[in-house]
């Protein structure tokens, strides 16, 4: 999924000489947490958070005199005094997954979305990402998630379709992960049905082992799901 299909194309954003006061009020009035900075042809040229505003602010712990002193030093501040220059960013044409992985990378909550000439086309944030995930993964409808974990060759998906389908249930969605032992994989069927106990029961007379997914770990094994 592209990112042009899941970013907030609405952007608020400041230029270099917004004071710092104004970008603050404009993160509580849309309730926001990252403002872009850009010039005057709509190119990126910084970035703005919450956490930059606040480390901005005077110490809450200062007496009397300084606060009043720390204040004004805030009021004279421009966005260009506090924002992070040249942030990364990246295309409307990457993926989610890219995006996933660059926000890992980095420990960043969200990137403008600029075109090949660096100019704001949107902004994809830590929200964003999870909104698009729901809706991929279905997880907005009732139902139960499962972890079942199989061998890792062909014809074991077919397998857990096979158990699933035959009772009747429908799939939100399904996903197939890492497992800590070779040679198997751990795969999340997202179903649409209430009745859990009916389909662990299938599910393990054909022989699939089943653990709790709220135990899901790569480095531990976790409890089985009995």
């Amino acid at each position: 999924m592209f990112i042009d299909k899941s970013m907030t194309k609405n952007v608020i954003s400041v230029g270099p000489d917004t004071p710092v006061s104004e970008a603050r009020e404009l993160l509580a009035k849309h309730k926001i947490r990252h403002l872009p900075v850009v010039d005057e042809e709509m190119k990126v040229i910084g970035i703005i958070t919450d956490r930059d505003i606040r480390t901005a602010l005077p110490s809450p712990f200062l007496a009397e005199d300084e606060t009043r002193r720390g204040i004004e030093r805030f009021e004279r501040l421009l966005a260009k005094d506090v924002m992070t220059r040249n942030p990364v960013t990246i295309t409307p044409f990457n993926t989610l997954e890219d995006a996933i992985l660059l926000m890992q990378k980095m420990r960043v909550g969200a990137f403008p979305v600029v075109d090949h000439e660096g100019k704001l086309k949107g902004i994809l944030s830590i929200r964003d990402l999870m909104r698009a995930f729901i809706n991929v993964l279905g997880i907005e409808e009732p139902g139960c998630l499962f972890c079942i974990v199989v061998e890792d060759k062909v014809g074991q998906m077919k397998r857990i379709v096979d158990c699933i389908t035959e009772e009747h249930i429908s799939f939100g969605s399904i996903l197939v992960a890492r497992h800590w032992e070779e040679g198997k994989r751990a795969v999340f069927p997202y179903l649409l049905t209430s009745n859990a106990a009916l389909v662990k029961r299938k599910l393990k007379s054909a022989g699939f082992e089943l653990l709790d997914p709220l135990e899901w770990t790569l480095d531990q094994n976790p409890t089985s799901d009995e």
